[in-house]
């Protein structure tokens, strides 16, 4: 595994920052500074095995018609004239180690963030910033939860991204979103999904600022204090209270003890 590059004041290059970093920051500015600067990363979660197999196999059905430069049936169920996009660096742009970047030279930083998919649409020749993402629920997928502007601001970046890239990009980007259907009698070795096209419209004038902001917290020579919405600070805050205290009554009691 390749070490980590952690932040350093005062770089003389380009530091790559990521998406996820990114939003991490606006999560909480704390966490990521334990992170970015300092190494200390959140505990992972579990990885979602069975939602990267559907990406995977999105991508996969989509680059069939990307060949032949045909709709895929979900372009057409969403009635856009569009297809998917041929560019060289698409490859690369979907790495999720390499990505589409732009050097930011405000900052010093090399933002980047792997897209999942592009199409191109025929009239008016703008590129659409599409994404997979795939869940298992008994209502309707929708955007309307509030940790979901997560997935918007993951959009606007990716659309900043690619207009820094000199591409002509369309401020409408899609969600392509799997659900899983749970209610069948039976497994069969098989499950099924209802796919929904979600459109959503981005606004990507937050990213620059972001980026400042993001700039000022890492220089900090302190660390930033905790806020009252991140469970992790929360948890931290509590574990190092109950510490404190046991190690107080241990103290306490080794005196009674003596």
């Amino acid at each position: 595994m390749a070490k980590r590059i952690l932040y350093v004041p005062g770089l003389k290059h380009y530091y790559r920052i990521s998406r996820t970093k990114i939003d991490l920051f606006m999560t909480c500015p704390r966490c990521f500074y334990l992170d970015v600067r300092l190494g200390i990363k959140r505990p992972p979660g579990f990885p979602f095995s069975l939602n990267s197999a559907v990406d995977t196999l999105l991508k996969a059905e989509f680059d069939q018609y990307r060949k032949i430069q045909l709709p895929h049936p979900y372009i057409k169920k969403s009635g856009l004239n569009a297809v998917p996009y041929n560019h060289p660096q698409l490859d690369i742009w979907r790495n999720n180690f390499k990505g589409v970047s732009f050097a930011h030279e405000e900052t010093g930083f090399e933002a980047f963030g792997a897209i999942d998919d592009l199409w191109i649409d025929l009239l008016t020749q703008e590129i659409i910033v599409v994404d997979y993402k795939s869940t298992s629920k008994s209502d309707a997928v929708s955007l309307d939860a509030d940790w979901q502007i997560g997935y918007k601001r993951q959009m606007e970046f990716y659309q900043w991204l690619l207009r820094k890239n000199g591409l002509n990009v369309a401020n409408q980007g899609w969600f392509v979103y799997c659900n899983g259907i749970k209610d069948k009698p039976e497994f069969n070795d098989r499950l099924d999904f209802t796919v929904s096209m979600l459109p959503y419209v981005g606004n990507d004038n937050w990213v620059e600022p972001t980026l400042v902001e993001v700039k000022k917290c890492l220089d900090l020579k302190l660390i930033p204090p905790a806020t009252g919405n991140c469970d992790y600070c929360q948890y931290a805050l509590q574990y190092a209270t109950a510490n404190d205290q046991i190690l107080f009554q241990e103290k306490m009691a080794s005196f009674v003890l003596k």
